[in-house]
């Protein structure tokens, strides 16, 4: 063993906070060593070896020298005391305080440091270092958010919640972590089996393992939890005939492994701390879809979304490539240096060649990796490629930008030339426009912009072979436009075998009239998936029971019982108390909607959507004054279009339309591509000025063309001017806005 390991490993023994019920099953690294040296090897010094450590000499990257560094008029110290790491700054209150430096956070290209606080919590800093090398810009202290001036109180200052190590970290940075987080006290207990990501984290625990290897018991899966199939048996071979990789064994057989990994290197919320190796990902996990604020329209990644997202974009998933075929599994460093990694799948005189990428040898252009998994930097120095493996479509680019900014792997290099100019380069080039795998862009387009194209767009991908992370983007938006054909849609998407998918056509389901729907919603109680189940209770917990016979009942019950589990597992998140208050409202617990919210503005004072909500909940129980007083304090803590337009709801419904007219307006102009807000403004002028609101409406028509309701108030006003042409232009726009021909 090196020296770094030995020590790594004294750490472990050191920080392990391991819980009575998580010993008798997970063993820690030390079991591992001694059969499994080679791999332990290999582990160590890895991203998951050293994902998080006690701060130590040894750990700790950093300059602690007695620097500082400052950020929008904060002076930072970083300093070492009684062989203590240390920082002065700025603390939940906006002043300076001195903090210990407990725990390191990743190796490169940065390493962040956390600090325990009260009640359990641990926080990370905002400042981290920049661990690259000189000459690469790095050994320096940098701010995450460089370009944002955030004060304590924000949720993004390192005090605040989104910083917050317990919810936002531990779960993927440790094995096996119990959050324990408790509602009451508001405090947590966090464990952990392993502070790194350890041989257990991807194996599962290793006791029954132990036993098995010691007793030689007969059990083909060696009594670990998941079956992962050595790499050394998947072979990508290239067929002679057509020249194109094909796997010499079983594809897609080992969706296990994604899964798995996907537990962390994926954008997505949890609901459970309950995961071992080889369960369901989606029994633990609820993984985000192609939703505009994660991705671009056409699918390349936007915000940080961690592989899985991407990668499920791509045919190299359907064709069944895993992880382990690119990555070595405990390096984790790819499998061959740069572009030969792909030379494993794809014939190398095929593609390394400007008949393929029209470029000179060797240079950026005729890279695989540049042009295919173009990079985004996030956190400030960290370059992640995107995993979708995408043929560039530039002329995508240009034709959905809508006046925004949409990346293309071409102008990514040739940052002073156009989207256009590389679209006309690969026509040229290629004697076409190579449309590739993914064809959804102009559906997810035309859903963000709620265009007139929309369902027919729609169409257009669910009747294709397209990714199901597409097809489930989509499938909830078919309830915007009820028709018997879009019902007929969600009930057969009702069918599908993704899991995504199916959850999607039970929103979509919910936006139809119960009566028709109700009996397709209810066995989906009974659905494998946990993520379907809840969204079936979800739905269904307003339901009246009375009809109902004592086993569905029973079932509604569990499932509904299931689902308030998973919120109060979220329970420190405000976004979990508004969907708890749901809940309880639906079922009728008023006493407890209303702790919930108010347990919401406490977690986050400044969360505009806890203000809307709670005011419309008062404002459904008859308290009207309540409900002004909560939007008026929303509006002097934070500032949010929502707030005003609630705001303007509540003067007009308490008669005082002229005060409405005046928010409504505000909130208007605030977001001026919220087709909603366009709308209750322009009926707002309507009652008056009809003319007004037809302009108001026209205006928005423009970049909302498939607006269901601002194209019917543009109906009923042309109506009312005696404008029948107008009317029945309008009400023929609807016609075509709800075919999917």
């Amino acid at each position: 063993m090196s020296r770094f390991f030995k020590i790594n490993y004294i750490l472990l023994l050191m920080a392990a906070h391991v819980p009575a019920g998580i010993a008798q099953q997970y063993t820690g690294v030390k079991a591992c060593v001694d059969c499994h040296q080679q791999q332990v090897k290999l582990w160590q010094d890895s991203h998951h070896d050293l994902a998080m450590q006690q701060a130590t000499k040894q750990t700790v990257l950093a300059d602690f020298s007695d620097v500082s560094y400052t950020h929008n008029g904060i002076t930072s110290r970083f300093y070492i005391k009684d062989s203590k790491f240390m920082v002065r700054t700025d603390g939940p209150d906006g002043k300076l305080h001195d903090y210990e430096i407990t725990y390191t956070f990743g190796i490169y290209p940065l390493q962040q440091y956390m600090v325990n606080f009260p009640e359990g919590r641990v926080q990370v800093l905002g400042i981290a270092w920049d661990a690259r090398t000189k000459a690469q810009g790095g050994q320096r202290w940098f701010s995450l958010y460089p370009e944002q001036d955030i004060k304590a109180g924000d949720v993004l200052h390192w005090t605040g919640p989104n910083m917050n190590w317990n919810y936002m970290c531990a779960d993927c940075h440790s094995t096996a972590v119990k959050k324990n987080y408790n509602p009451v006290d508001k405090t947590y207990d966090t464990q952990w089996s392993a502070i790194n990501v350890s041989c257990e984290a991807c194996h599962g625990p290793a006791a029954e393992h132990i036993k098995w290897a010691k007793q030689k018991l007969d059990n083909k899966d060696k009594a670990l939890t998941i079956s992962l199939p050595a790499t050394e048996n998947r072979h990508w071979l290239i067929d002679k005939d057509t020249q194109k990789p094909y796997l010499n064994s079983e594809p897609n057989s080992n969706h296990a492994e994604i899964e798995l990994c996907a537990k962390c290197h994926s954008r997505r919320s949890q609901f459970s701390d309950d995961f071992v190796p080889g369960d369901r990902f989606r029994d633990h996990y609820l993984p985000s879809l192609l939703t505009d604020d994660l991705y671009y329209a056409d699918g390349k990644i936007k915000d940080e979304v961690y592989v899985y997202g991407s990668f499920k974009q791509s045919k190299m998933y359907q064709a069944g490539v895993t992880c382990s075929d690119c990555h070595n599994a405990h390096t984790l460093k790819l499998k061959a240096e740069g572009d030969n990694v792909c030379d494993s799948c794809h014939l190398h005189s095929n593609y390394a060649t400007e008949k393929h990428h029209f470029h000179p040898q060797d240079s950026a252009g005729a890279s695989c990796i540049a042009c295919h998994m173009p990079a985004k930097t996030y956190m400030g120095v960290d370059e992640r490629n995107d995993h979708s493996f995408r043929i560039p479509r530039p002329d995508l680019s240009q034709i959905l930008a809508n006046g925004n900014t949409l990346p293309d792997a071409c102008t990514n290099c040739h940052q002073s030339k156009s989207s256009s100019w590389a679209a006309s380069a690969l026509q040229k080039w290629l004697g076409k426009t190579a449309k590739g795998y993914q064809q959804f862009a102009p559906a997810l387009h035309a859903v963000e912009w709620q265009s007139k194209e929309t369902l027919k767009e729609i169409y257009a991908v669910l009747l294709t072979d397209a990714p199901d992370i597409a097809k489930a983007s989509l499938v909830s938006h078919l309830g915007d436009y009820p028709t018997r054909q879009t019902l007929v849609t969600s009930l057969q998407m009702l069918k599908s075998t993704d899991a995504d998918n199916r959850r999607a056509a039970l929103q979509s389901l919910e936006a139809f009239p119960f009566q028709h729907s109700l009996q397709y919603i209810f066995p989906a109680l009974e659905d494998p998936v946990k993520t379907v189940r809840l969204e079936a209770a979800r739905i269904l917990s307003g339901v009246a029971q009375g009809d109902m016979q004592t086993e569905q009942k029973q079932l509604l019950e569990k499932v509904t019982e299931e689902y308030r589990q998973s919120l109060l597992f979220m329970a420190e998140r405000p976004e979990a108390q508004l969907a708890l208050a749901q809940l309880y409202q639906n079922r009728g617990q008023i006493k407890q909607a209303e702790a919930a919210l108010q347990e919401a503005l406490r977690l986050q004072d400044q969360y505009v959507p806890g203000y809307v909500n709670y005011a419309s909940f008062l404002q459904q129980q008859g308290r009207e004054e309540d409900a002004y007083d909560i939007l008026q304090k929303g509006i002097k803590v934070t500032n949010g279009a929502a707030l005003y337009h609630s705001l303007g709801l509540w003067y007009v419904r308490n008669s005082e339309k002229d005060k409405g007219l005046e928010y409504v307006k505000q909130a208007a102009e605030m977001e001026a591509d919220n087709p909603r807000y366009q709308y209750v403004y322009a009926v707002a002028v309507g009652e008056k000025q009809p003319e007004q609101a037809i302009k108001i409406l026209e205006s928005s028509l423009q970049k909302h063309s498939g607006h269901l309701d601002t194209l019917a108030a543009l109906v009923s006003y042309s109506q009312q001017l005696g404008d029948q042409a107008n009317a029945e232009k309008y009400r023929s726009h609807i016609n075509k806005v709800m075919s999917h021909e």
